[in-house]
């Protein structure tokens, strides 16, 4: 058998960052993240270390993206507004000194109601930050209380209207399917995050994630009936007051739409940074993956000792290639150029032309040479969509020496 060369890409795609901040004031019985409950012993952060060791960090990954620029950076955790306004303009004064910014580059950083101190989110603004996600989940206290979040409906409402005084760029992050959540409750929550006025807003449907409080104690949660009921409600709200369903679970005004998350989703390349923070870069010949160590101590630590932070690093195969762009493009209403596929993973679509096709017959997928984008039913249904473009499920790898 012929030794076939490994893809090559032609170009680079764009280039993230993301800051991972891993300490909260509560850890969410729902939250599956590598987020860390402040202990009764620690009265703040340990936020000078923490930040010397994010930019020690970002200098070790320049070896891997030198000469690149940053057409976003997302300050991510936990809870990163427990930070200092001091601390994010020190990071961000190191990034924009190691790897420069684009002009207008979108920098966001996630915030929850609780944390929310005018003067804060001010020297917030004035130290870079141009777009903020604020984690409401729900404006209403009885569920608030049920999901385990540590503000009340009137936290929520200030927390937005301070954020409205200082930044024109406003996620907000809500949650449906709620326990004791009806269709009423649900539109209620979307109608008042649409009434803000805010920029993008982002809709998650509850789900019992593995190594949760949920997952261990279930909570009685909206049947698959009422929860779709409940989608189909917020899919429709929005439309209704222009905000556009761009991502399965993003909703955006015109040219509002998350330029950081819109990367990932087109398999773009990003630097993670932080504990547990994870990165994905191409090069010409590989693709690889890293995870930064998870625990924060572990993380410290190993920065004391001056060793890598680099936990797991793998390349991805071809199979890997074709699915892990499928699996974030499909997330996409629009879908993607044809053309992309093959520039972001160094392979001909025709690697995957049979599972297109699949996924063409069974009504979840439409496609031809410009464009492929899922179908309103392959929307419906992304888990099977995707399915069909697991490796088991894909033979890239023979595909591909079967090209002439």
């Amino acid at each position: 058998m012929l030794d076939w060369p490994t893809p090559k890409l032609k170009s680079l795609p764009p280039l993230s960052l993301y800051v991972h901040f891993p300490w909260c004031l509560k850890k969410c019985p729902y939250c599956d993240f590598n987020s860390h409950e402040l202990r009764t012993d620690e009265s703040r952060v340990p936020e000078e270390e923490y930040v010397a060791t994010l930019i020690r960090d970002l200098e070790f990954a320049l070896q891997d993206v030198w000469g690149r620029r940053l057409s976003s950076v997302f300050l991510g955790g936990g809870t990163p507004s427990l930070f200092s306004a001091e601390a994010m303009d020190a990071v961000l004064t190191a990034v924009r000194t190691l790897l420069p910014l684009e002009h207008f580059a979108e920098v966001t950083l996630e915030a929850n109601p609780g944390t929310f101190e005018a003067q804060k989110f001010a020297d917030f603004r004035r130290a870079g930050i141009n777009r903020l996600s604020i984690g409401i989940q729900s404006f209403n206290p009885r569920h608030l209380k049920a999901i385990g979040r540590v503000h009340d409906d009137q936290e929520a409402h200030r927390a937005v209207d301070i954020a409205l005084k200082y930044f024109d760029n406003i996620n907000l992050d809500l949650m449906y399917a709620l326990p004791g959540q009806t269709l009423e409750h649900a539109q209620a929550d979307i109608e008042a995050a649409c009434a803000c006025g805010v920029t993008h807003i982002s809709a998650y449907h509850l789900t019992l994630e593995p190594n949760t409080l949920f997952y261990r104690f279930p909570p009685k949660l909206p049947d698959d009936e009422a929860a779709a009921a409940m989608q189909d409600m917020i899919e429709q709200t929005t439309s209704d007051h222009q905000y556009r369903n761009y991502e399965t679970s993003a909703f955006a005004r015109a040219g509002k739409e998350s330029r950081h998350n819109v990367n990932y989703w087109l398999f773009g390349d990003y630097v993670g940074i932080g504990a547990g923070a994870h990165s994905k870069i191409s090069f010409a010949d590989k693709i690889v993956r890293q995870m930064r160590y998870k625990q924060p101590k572990e993380y410290l630590a190993k920065a004391r000792m001056g060793g890598s932070l680099i936990q797991v690093q793998q390349e991805l195969t071809v199979a890997d290639r074709s699915f892990e762009f499928m699996m974030n493009a499909l997330r996409l209403t629009g879908g993607f150029d044809t053309p992309l596929f093959q520039e972001r993973t160094g392979l001909p679509i025709a690697v995957v032309q049979q599972q297109l096709d699949e996924a063409e017959q069974r009504g979840l997928l439409a496609h031809d040479h410009l464009r492929i984008k899922p179908t309103v039913l392959g929307r419906r249904f992304l888990n099977d969509l995707l399915q069909i473009f697991l490796p088991e499920n894909t033979s890239s790898d023979n595909a591909l020496k079967s090209l002439p």
